[in-house]
């Protein structure tokens, strides 16, 4: 099992900070670092910015948002950072969700599967250095009775085949993920849960496919936090999880709270909601189970987060990507040596 970090969104306060710890996690042997976007910074001039400073990481979007850009811009991004980078690029994408896509990017929340899988293949065609023309549901290249005429992609990505991820949480998305991509980006995985939750529907689409797992990277993200008090450090990300449970979306559309239904907090996560989208964002960390973050992050000493590693890899994860946590460029710096040590004593390394 492979390790990455993720740097979140940039803009957090930490920036200085985050360039020191992607730069650590190139020392250690770190195999990836991920870089966010929602509504503020984006992911590609941050990733630029830390590919220019480090050797050997991999440097990867998770997430490019679909509804930002048209498909064939981003295969020049993709095509243009792989090239830069010394062929150390990997594409991550996702919808978003309907608050962001329809109110920031001004795009209807609609058909998300249809749209991504379209999406995707118009990436890759252009990736490919084909002429490029499509005619789907959602996008038609060149536009009809124009001007328009196929294009061929002009940069030269340093590979043949960048690899494309996809942000997958509900079953039908993962499935789908499974199908078309070489790899799902997940969030708030619980290693006891994991199967029934990812790796199933993941494996279906693979089938669908006519493949195997083999070679398919599962990737999950877990904030990562060291010390002996595990009580503590799961408290560190109360407020965390209470956003996504309970505010991430709308009451209807929250793909976080129902993947917490599906892990069985059905009362909990009902609960969350109904205080976070009230206005009590304290009260609904408070209703956050202790469980639940210890489920779905890395918490206690080093031999503790071995066996919880030694879990997710059994599990069937093959890139476990953390996210340390610390109130200081030291604590963060810490949590990152501990990953590696945590990893070795697991045997996994």
């Amino acid at each position: 099992m492979r390790l990455g970090i993720n740097l979140g969104y940039w803009g957090a306060g930490m920036d200085g900070d985050n360039l020191a710890v992607a730069q650590e996690a190139d020392r250690l042997g770190y195999d990836v670092c991920w870089a966010a976007e929602a509504y503020g910074s984006d992911a590609p001039t941050v990733l630029t910015w830390v590919a220019a400073q480090t050797e050997s990481i991999d440097v990867g979007s998770a997430i490019m948002q679909i509804p930002a850009r048209q498909p064939a811009m981003t295969a020049m991004t993709a095509a243009t950072l792989d090239s830069l980078s010394g062929g150390r690029f990997r594409l991550g994408l996702g919808v978003s969700g309907p608050q962001v896509s329809e109110g920031w990017y001004g795009v209807k929340f609609d058909k998300p599967l249809a749209r991504t899988r379209e999406y995707v293949e118009i990436v890759r065609r252009a990736m490919s250095r084909e002429r490029l023309s499509y005619e789907g549901e959602h996008w038609t290249l060149p536009l009809p009775d124009g001007p328009g005429k196929p294009i061929k992609l002009t940069v030269h990505p340093q590979r043949e085949h960048i690899p494309l991820y996809i942000a997958a949480i509900g079953p039908k998305n993962l499935e789908q993920t499974g199908e078309i991509a070489d790899g799902a980006l997940l969030i708030f995985p619980s290693a006891e849960h994991l199967e029934d939750t990812a790796v199933r529907h993941l494996r279906a689409g693979r089938e669908k496919a006519g493949k195997t797992m083999e070679g398919f990277d599962v990737c999950p993200t877990l904030p990562l936090a060291v010390g002996d008090d595990v009580n503590g450090l799961a408290d560190m990300f109360r407020p965390y999880t209470a956003l996504y449970v309970g505010g991430m979306g709308s009451r209807k559309q929250n793909f976080y709270n129902q993947l917490a239904q599906r892990m069985g907090y059905e009362k909990e996560a009902a609960e969350i909601q109904d205080k976070y989208l009230s206005g009590d964002k304290s009260g609904a960390a408070v209703a956050v189970p202790h469980q639940l973050i210890d489920q779905t992050t890395l918490l206690g000493p080093v031999e503790r987060i071995a066996e919880r590693m030694q879990a997710y890899a059994a599990a069937g994860v093959t890139t476990l990507t953390l996210a340390p946590a610390g109130f200081t460029l030291d604590e963060r710096l810490a949590a990152l040596r501990a990953g590696t040590d945590a990893l070795e004593r697991s045997g996994l390394a």
